[in-house]
């Protein structure tokens, strides 16, 4: 069952500039995934690769255990790469370096760290179970509900109305659960690039985290995170 896990970490970041090695409670963000990722590839003997276009960002990953040869085109290191090539390019190079085809992938993301080894140990292990599906994401409770309190611009309107019109719901309670994607981690089959899916696809499962995670886009977003961590109030390893 050889698998295999990612880390994609792009030099560029506008939000929170240097975000992917700047120091989060005395650590380089990135530091956090490697840590996570070096724990679940010991126990399920999978491989971790690195996907970066800055030199930097290699050697503080280094640092903390993750060597790496490769380095990311420039043609998808740019805001408008999608992650999807990304992941391909990167799932060529190393089926290439280690010489096997890998049958699971798995992909950590930097600027969503609060993700435990439990996690990703049950996350596993339903993916493994249901054969059929192409690939597992981490979800969260969300905020807002798009059949009760969400809305939209109707088309050729300057009015709006709700983002999904199915039924009128007199309370969110009612309404169908949706949850929103924290962007920790997917877990993938290879079939998943053989047949060129999207990460939303007919066969797609969720795991939804039992605990606070979010992404950091923005400076407050850092500073939110930087609190919790700083007053004990969430860890990460």
């Amino acid at each position: 069952m050889p698998g295999i896990i990612f880390i994609c970490a792009r030099g560029g970041s506008k939000g929170v500039p240097n975000k992917n090695i700047k120091l989060l409670n005395g650590k380089p963000l990135i530091s956090y995934t490697i840590n996570v990722a070096r724990k679940f590839a010991a126990k399920h003997n999978f491989e971790i690769e690195l996907s970066t276009d800055s030199e930097l960002i290699k050697n503080v990953s280094s640092e903390f255990g993750l060597p790496s040869e490769y380095l990311r085109p420039e043609h998808l290191a740019s805001d408008g790469a999608g992650k999807n090539d990304v992941w391909k390019d990167l799932l060529r190079y190393s089926e290439e370096k280690y010489n096997k085809t890998f049958e699971y992938i798995l992909d950590l993301d930097v600027s969503s760290p609060l993700r435990t080894i439990e996690d990703l140990e049950i996350a596993f292990e339903d993916f493994k179970r249901n054969k059929d599906a192409n690939n597992l994401f981490s979800v969260s409770n969300p905020d807002k509900n798009p059949y009760f309190n969400m809305v939209e611009q109707s088309e050729n309107s300057d009015y709006f109305e709700l983002c999904k019109q199915k039924v009128n719901f007199i309370s969110r309670q009612e309404a169908p659960t949706v949850y929103s994607m924290n962007a920790s981690f997917y877990f993938m089959r290879r079939d998943y690039f053989t047949n060129n899916l999207t990460t939303i696809n007919s066969k797609s499962l969720v795991y939804l985290m039992p605990h606070i995670c979010f992404d950091i886009d923005e400076s407050l977003d850092w500073e939110f995170m930087e609190f919790l961590l700083s007053t004990n109030r969430i860890k990460l390893t």
